[in-house]
């Protein structure tokens, strides 16, 4: 691993911590609001934790991050010795990430690229995957942030919700709201498109819905390598079943993740999604 070059993501990439530690990656946790409490995601509060404070309907945000929490990040990496920090983040379409990373960026003593992945979960994770395996390699700093952008591009997340009601408190459904209405009795598809959260099909029922979802994945994946991520909140018993049969569905399957997300991202969910996310290699 070159040491000329750090990589940073935020912590609603869920990369599975076996592979932070490989490739030595930096990862900026965010932060969640529960009540009036600010609570740092993975550290103070588990998907757990959200999901039963979204199941008593307590009042559950985001907050915007801190660019000194990203300062503090790139500071380490210059003492640390690099000499240059690809940081690639979730969709600045869903939060100031991104714009919190610039805007740190901006103030680096080396120099800082910031990638938006246009993603979330591990179709961001595997972006930062991405960069790991070009700095592997010697590439240089744009070269690297390119990797990083070139997996983003070819990603896709589809997912399934049992409400959009968390999605519309957050104001994170994008045109998804013209479904409101007749949608919140209905079970929703929906997939990340420009980095926005878009609505993709309306299905009648739950089990409908996922196999559905796994239909859509199966033939997005087509024949070729893929790497499939399935996340859930709270919803372990959907999720093995589905990625048992994407395991014997997808042939060009090379690695297969079920995770949970974390507190950010369920907080805008709610307990019960199922989101798979295929990254093409």
């Amino acid at each position: 691993m070159p040491a000329d070059l750090a990589l940073v993501t935020d912590s609603t990439a869920y990369l599975p911590q076996e592979a932070v530690d490989r490739h030595g990656i930096a990862v900026v946790p965010l932060s969640v609001v529960v009540g009036d409490e600010v609570l740092t995601e993975g550290v103070e509060v588990s998907p757990k934790d959200v999901a039963e404070a979204l199941r008593a309907r307590r009042r559950v945000t985001t907050s915007r991050p801190n660019p000194e929490t990203f300062a503090a990040a790139y500071r380490a990496a210059a003492e640390a010795g690099a000499e240059g920090v690809v940081s690639v983040h979730l969709s600045a379409e869903l939060s100031g990430t991104c714009e919190a990373a610039r805007l740190a960026a901006a103030e680096s003593e080396i120099p800082v690229r910031v990638v938006d992945s246009r993603m979330v979960g591990m179709a961001l994770g595997y972006a930062v995957l991405a960069a790991a395996e070009a700095r592997a390699t010697g590439q240089g700093l744009d070269q690297v942030a390119a990797a990083a952008e070139r997996r983003a591009g070819r990603s896709h997340g589809f997912f399934y919700v049992d409400t959009l009601e968390h999605l519309r408190r957050g104001g994170r459904i994008g045109t998804a709201r013209a479904l409101l209405g007749s949608a919140l009795a209905v079970k929703p598809l929906l997939h990340l498109s420009g980095g926005r959260i878009e609505p993709l099909e309306k299905v009648r029922t739950a089990s409908r819905a996922i196999a559905r979802l796994e239909e859509l994945v199966v033939e997005q994946a087509g024949e070729g390598e893929v790497d499939v991520t399935v996340h859930h909140l709270a919803a372990e018993d959907r999720a093995e079943p589905l990625a048992e049969r994407l395991r014997e569905r997808v042939p060009g399957l090379r690695e297969l993740y079920v995770g949970e997300v974390g507190a950010v991202i369920g907080a805008h969910v709610g307990p019960g999604l199922l989101a798979v996310v295929l990254a093409p290699r």
